[in-house]
């Protein structure tokens, strides 16, 4: 080992996706045809009205540090957006304006988890959850999740698994990879149990907006004693901008606000500005029909996984990922990934970079891009498993 390297970053997983992403490029630039299905960023542009909104700040030459928080403004636009979304009420204070959902998930745990204490989340997870935690000198524990309980934790299994070094619990809806939801019932019985145990509740919400069922709810409408994170980045379709925002307890707006003066200074000042424009009438009418252009992919791509012989206990009710049990044609989902890609040119992700619970059973599936694509994708797909 490098004796100049930070300990922590021993336990830092790597994204296994990466390599299948550089074996990409390097196909790419002999010519070859990839179809991208591993990546979750929607093909969509940003809107023109967005894009003109940061643009117009720019010409101005006015691109200053705001305040750490953010524009007040914006954090005023993202508490009326809870209020006509979520009838909830949240003081603009408790709003935190980050470096996209990343910088969200810094701030939170930067000002609650101390080092050696542990939070649990669900395996499958999104990975970077678990390595923000490890990067705090925290420790994850993962809970085995599946169908019976959608993929989701519950209060039982809170209590079944919460140690004298719990810090708390995340629980991210809709969910990456699976795609699910957490039931209303559940999301309140598992912020309840939490906060009598006397630990944080962290919700991650940044694929709120993109669901085609009912409609999800908030942890913020079951208590004001929780961390909510989102993003500009999945609904609003502004990946490369990066905007998101938390939304603390009140008693950690001091702490909070001395952590992003100092690690952030402040989010970038256009892309506020270009975020302010996302809260338009005109821009939340056409980033509906988008939800409902990945609706239709959903469906589509749901069907057609099925009738190739993959499993998929539950149909995903947000996000835009299907998560797909591929054991009836392997028991190595990494080394399908990469031999898919090799043999047709379709990049999707391995179930290892989820966690680590059947994860060699599973691949990831994104339908961030168009229905011919994926149509062409399933034909590509096919030959492969025959041939195999």
């Amino acid at each position: 080992m490098n004796e100049r390297l930070a300990k922590r970053t021993e336990g830092i997983s790597p994204f296994y996706v990466m390599e299948l992403l550089r074996r990409t490029k390097e196909l790419e630039a002999q010519g070859r045809d990839i179809i991208h299905m591993e990546i979750g960023e929607p093909d969509f542009p940003t809107l023109p009205t967005i894009v003109e909104a940061g643009l117009k700040q720019i010409r101005t030459g006015e691109i200053k540090y705001t305040a750490a928080a953010g524009l007040p403004e914006l954090r005023d636009k993202i508490a009326n957006f809870y209020l006509q979304q979520y009838s909830v009420t949240v003081a603009q204070e408790r709003i935190f304006v980050t470096p996209g959902a990343s910088g969200a998930f810094l701030l939170a745990l930067g000002a609650s988890l101390n080092p050696g204490e542990e939070l649990l989340m669900a395996d499958p997870c999104y990975p970077c959850n678990s390595n923000f935690v490890k990067l705090f000198d925290g420790k994850t524990k993962t809970i085995p999740v599946d169908a019976s309980n959608n993929y989701q934790l519950t209060g039982k299994l809170i209590k079944q698994y919460w140690t004298p070094a719990t810090k708390g619990v995340l629980i991210a809806s809709p969910s990456n990879p699976t795609g699910t939801i957490i039931s209303a019932d559940q999301l309140e019985e598992s912020i309840r149990t939490v906060n009598q145990i006397g630990g944080c509740f962290y919700s991650d919400e940044i694929y709120h907006g993109l669901v085609y069922g009912e409609k999800t709810k908030s942890a913020l409408e079951f208590s004001d004693n929780v961390f909510v994170i989102n993003s500009f980045s999945k609904f609003f379709g502004m990946t490369g901008w990066r905007v998101g925002w938390l939304i603390v307890p009140e008693e950690f707006i001091d702490a909070t606000e001395k952590l992003a003066q100092n690690i952030f200074i402040a989010t970038a000042t256009h892309s506020q500005y270009a975020a302010l424009a996302a809260f338009d009438p005109n821009a939340l009418t056409e980033l509906e029909h988008r939800r409902a252009e990945f609706q239709i992919r959903r469906d589509f791509l749901y069907q057609a996984l099925l009738d190739l012989g993959f499993g998929i206990p539950i149909k995903p009710e947000g996000a835009f990922y299907i998560y797909a049990d591929c054991s009836k044609f392997t028991d190595d989902s990494y080394q399908f990934a990469l031999d898919l890609l090799e043999a047709e040119g379709v990049a999707i992700a391995p179930g290892k970079d989820f966690g680590a619970y059947e994860a060699n059973h599973y691949v990831r599936f994104a339908y961030t891009i168009s229905i011919d694509r994926m149509s062409l994708a399933m034909q590509r797909l096919e030959k492969f498993i025959r041939k195999g």
